[in-house]
C-alpha cells in the first residue's frame, strides 16, 4: 500500500470510530465509502445510500460482485441480513426527514464557518450536486473527510471558501490525513493530530485561524 492510500486508511479508521451503536449513517461518494470496511466490530451501525439501501455492508470480494447491489459510487458492496432496499423517493424522505444521524462527504474548500464547497469549480464541467445539498442539511451530524492540502500544495481548510457553496455552516467535523479538527461556535478546534505529523506543521498547513486543545492526541 502506498503511503497516500496509508493515510487516506488511517483518516477513515479514525472516522469510523465517531459513530455510535445504532447510528443510520451516509457514506458519500469517494474517500467516504471506505469508511465501510472499518466501522468497528463490537458497533452495530447501518449505512445508507442514497441510490436506495439501508444495510450496506463492505466493499464486495473480488469475484463475488453483483452489479445490481454498489453504493452511491457505483462500486460492488454487501449487504448485512435485514438490509433493505427502496426508490429514490423514499431515500431522500429519509435524508430529508432528518433521520441520518450521520454523512461523511468530500470536499474541496471548508471554513472556519463551518461552510462546505464540494461539488464545483467555476469553469469546470461537473455532473452536479447530487445528494450533498439535502445530505448537509437533513442529517444530524456532517463529517468532511478530505486531504488537508490541495495537489497544488494550498490549503484547503480557509478563513473563507471561494468556491460556491454547498450549504453555509454546516459542517461539524473535518478529518484529514494530517488532523481531526472540531466546528464550535467560537471557530476550528484542534483535537487531534496524525501520527507522523505535528502541530506547528497542522497550523502552518491551514489558513484558517485554529483553536488547539488543551490535549491534543495522535491517530
Amino acid at each position: 500500500m502506498d503511503p497516500k492510500e496509508l493515510k487516506r486508511v488511517r483518516m477513515v479508521k479514525r472516522i469510523a470510530q465517531e459513530f455510535p451503536n445504532g447510528a443510520l449513517v451516509n457514506l458519500g461518494i469517494g474517500m467516504p465509502t471506505m469508511v465501510a470496511n472499518y466501522i468497528p466490530a463490537d458497533r452495530k451501525i447501518l449505512l445508507h445510500s442514497e441510490n436506495g439501501f439501508i444495510g450496506l455492508g463492505p466493499q464486495a470480494e473480488k469475484g463475488k460482485e453483483d452489479q445490481r447491489l454498489v453504493n452511491a459510487g457505483g462500486q460492488p458492496v454487501t449487504i448485512v441480513p435485514g438490509g433493505c432496499f427502496f426508490d429514490s423517493a423514499m431515500s431522500f424522505a429519509i435524508i430529508r426527514g432528518g433521520h441520518v444521524d450521520y454523512t461523511v462527504l468530500g470536499a474541496l474548500e471548508v471554513d472556519e464557518q463551518g461552510n462546505l464547497a464540494n461539488y464545483m469549480i467555476p469553469g469546470k464541467m461537473v455532473p452536479g450536486m447530487g445528494g450533498a445539498m439535502d445530505l448537509v442539511v437533513g442529517a444530524r451530524n456532517v463529517i468532511i473527510a478530505m486531504e488537508h492540502v490541495n495537489k497544488n500544495g494550498a490549503p484547503k481548510i480557509l478563513k473563507k471558501c471561494s468556491l460556491p457553496l454547498t450549504a453555509a455552516g454546516e459542517v461539524d467535523l473535518i478529518v484529514t490525513d494530517m488532523a481531526f479538527i472540531r466546528v464550535a461556535k467560537h471557530g476550528l478546534v484542534l483535537e487531534e493530530i496524525a501520527e507522523d505529523t505535528t502541530v506547528e506543521e497542522v497550523v502552518k498547513c491551514t489558513e484558517a485561524k485554529l483553536h488547539i486543545a488543551g490535549n491534543v492526541r495522535k491517530f
